[in-house]
C-alpha cells in the first residue's frame, strides 16, 4: 500500500490520490484515512458511507464505491470523528485488510505529526509525499518524511502541486527525487487534462509493479 503524505492540509494529497489512482490499471482501491477532514469520497463524487471502518466486518469488496467519473478506482470514505472505527488502532486494523486486498491500494493520509497521521503510515509499504513549494509547507513535508522512513514506509518520491518546476533543491532538502510537478488548474482540478497527464506520467514512472506489489 502506498501512503499519499504530506505534512500540511490543503497541498493536494487527496487530488493525488484520486488522481493516481485513476492513472493505473484498475481495479485500484483509494482509502482516506483523515477523519478530521474527510473528502475523498467527495472529489470521487460517491457516498460518505459505509466508511473505511467498515472494512474489518464486511471486507474491502463490500465496502469500496465507485464514482462515474473514475470507474476503476474504489473508494474507502473516512471513518467518522468520535467513533470506535477513527481510533489509531482500530483504524490501522482496516488498513491492513486494504493492504492485504488483491489489488494496488493507496491511503490517503491526514497531515501533522500526531497518532492519526502515524497509524496509516506505518500500515504501508512506502510513501508519496505532496507538498506545494512555499517554506512552510516544505519545512513540513521534511518532518512528515522522517516520520514515514521511522515507521518503515521508505519515501519514493515527492510530488510537487500548482507548478510546472522541479527545483534541484526540493530533492535535495527531502531526500527523494521530484516524482511529478503538477500545474495549477482550476476547480475541478481532475478534469484539466494538463493535470490527467501529470499523473498518467506519474503513474507510469512509479510503475505498476511497485503498486501491485504493495497489494
Amino acid at each position: 500500500m502506498l501512503a499519499i503524505a504530506g505534512g500540511k492540509s490543503g497541498v493536494g494529497k487527496t487530488t493525488t490520490a484520486l488522481g493516481l489512482a485513476a492513472a493505473l490499471d484498475p481495479p485500484v482501491v483509494a482509502a482516506d484515512a483523515d477523519a478530521d477532514m474527510p473528502n475523498l469520497h467527495a472529489l470521487a463524487g460517491v457516498d460518505r458511507e459505509p466508511t473505511l471502518a467498515a472494512v474489518d466486518d464486511r471486507g474491502v469488496g463490500g465496502v469500496a464505491r465507485t464514482g462515474s467519473d473514475e470507474p476503476g478506482v474504489g473508494v474507502l470514505p473516512a471513518p467518522h470523528v468520535g467513533d470506535a472505527g477513527a481510533d489509531p488502532d482500530a483504524l490501522a486494523r482496516a488498513l491492513d485488510r486494504v493492504a492485504a486486498a488483491d489489488r494496488p491500494a493507496l491511503v490517503d493520509c491526514p497531515g501533522g505529526a500526531g497518532p492519526d497521521a502515524a497509524a496509516p503510515l506505518r500500515a504501508a509499504d512506502a510513501t508519496l509525499l505532496v507538498t506545494t513549494l512555499c517554506a512552510p509547507a516544505l519545512r513540513d513535508a521534511v518532518k512528515t518524511a522522517a516520520m514515514a522512513r521511522t515507521l518503515g514506509a521508505p519515501v519514493c518520491g515527492v510530488v510537487l502541486t500548482r507548478t510546472r518546476s522541479a527545483p534541484d533543491a526540493v530533492t535535495d532538502l527531502l531526500d527523494c527525487p521530484v516524482a511529478a510537478s503538477v500545474p495549477p488548474a482550476d476547480p475541478p482540478i481532475l478534469d484539466d487534462e494538463r493535470v490527467r497527464r501529470a499523473y498518467r506520467r506519474l503513474a507510469m514512472q512509479l510503475g505498476e509493479d511497485l503498486l501491485a506489489s504493495q497489494a
